[in-house]
């Protein structure tokens, strides 16, 4: 038997090789895969720590092709870990090929996640917010919030662009470290009710466990991305929100159940099902129409899928080899 060998990405050579514009292309192209059918993507199971502390989660999934790719993110999610220094998210991806099973790679999966999550962010703006949007409102000071700020100031620049946070010494440290790197300049606001007011895109990347974001605070033609809520118990916006929105998401399967905003005003008897207009994947193949007026309000609801994190896994994987980077290990 012939032995294999697996290549080990760290987080460092992961943040090297797929750059924010790569990861949106990669984004563009798995999404209508998904859509299509193209994918099989097992729900997200999450088996808490018995301390307390946090969360093990498990995200597996394949997509076909010629060849296919299979693989598994293994997280966890410990939401007291930026206090320690270290991220709330820590963990590996596996990714594998699928005509032998043959594991091909370890990739750090932190960093892999934050640059795919904030790509699809990018990405789905630019499918539905309207094409002469100028002002992005970030909510929340985290390190998705920092990723966000990256991604849209390499992929879809905003003249203006403003910062909202529970802690506002954190978004005024957010501020001044990505205005010394010359990324963006942000502007810094007290109150969420007006940092929203004229806003034309606003992304909510926050742990909030309830509503922060309110249906008073909507205004005609906004595009919203609810990023930060993974769970089916928490959300970021209320049911106004919900209801006054055309909602699309980008996996059906898991915003039916974990979904918390969509879960919660379906509960509530505001919407049913049928308020999903659609996946980014059929906005972005044009099996679905997105936007259709310029006063429309347009909420992409981002969960993340394991087709994600396997488009952006194989093309770390295949710069890495192409390049002779990381560390090749035998498994023999």
């Amino acid at each position: 038997m012939q032995p294999c060998s697996i290549r080990l990405v760290s987080a460092g050579l992961v943040r090297s090789l797929l750059d924010f514009p790569s990861c949106a292309e990669v984004i563009r192209q798995i999404m209508p895969q998904v859509s299509a059918g193209e994918a099989l993507l097992p729900l997200r199971q999450g088996m808490p720590i018995p301390n307390g502390l946090g969360v093990l989660g498990m995200m597996p999934g394949f997509i076909d092709g010629a060849p296919g790719w299979f693989g598994i993110k293994l997280v966890s999610l410990f939401p007291g870990n930026p206090a320690r220094g270290l991220s709330s998210h820590l963990g590996l991806f596996a990714l594998y090929e699928a005509e032998s099973g043959t594991p091909l790679a370890l990739l750090e999966a932190g960093s892999l996640t934050a640059i795919r999550t904030a790509a699809a962010s990018v990405v789905a703006t630019e499918s539905l917010a309207r094409p002469e949007a100028e002002t992005l409102l970030i909510v929340g000071a985290g390190e998705q919030a920092e990723h966000h700020l990256r991604a849209f100031a390499m992929v879809r620049p905003f003249p203006r662009v403003r910062l909202w946070a529970r802690n506002g010494r954190a978004a005024a440290s957010v501020a001044e470290k990505l205005a010394r790197e010359s990324i963006c300049d942000l502007q810094v606001f007290d109150s969420l009710e007006e940092a929203a007011a004229g806003a034309d895109v606003i992304c909510t990347v926050t742990s909030a466990r309830e509503p922060v974001l309110t249906g008073n605070m909507l205004s005609p033609g906004m595009h919203l991305c609810l990023v930060g809520s993974s769970f089916p118990d928490r959300r970021e916006v209320d049911d106004d929100v919900v209801a006054a929105a055309s909602f699309f998401v980008d996996y059906r399967g898991s915003a039916f159940a974990q979904a918390g905003e969509l879960l919660h005003a379906i509960k509530s008897g505001r919407v049913d099902k049928s308020h999903v207009r659609g996946e980014i994947g059929e906005v972005l193949s044009g099996a679905c129409e997105g936007r259709a007026s310029p006063e429309q309000v347009t909420v992409y609801k981002s969960l993340g899928v394991a087709a994600q994190d396997l488009g952006a896994a194989r093309l770390v994987f295949e710069r890495a080899s192409a390049k002779g980077l990381g560390t090749v290990v035998s498994m023999g």
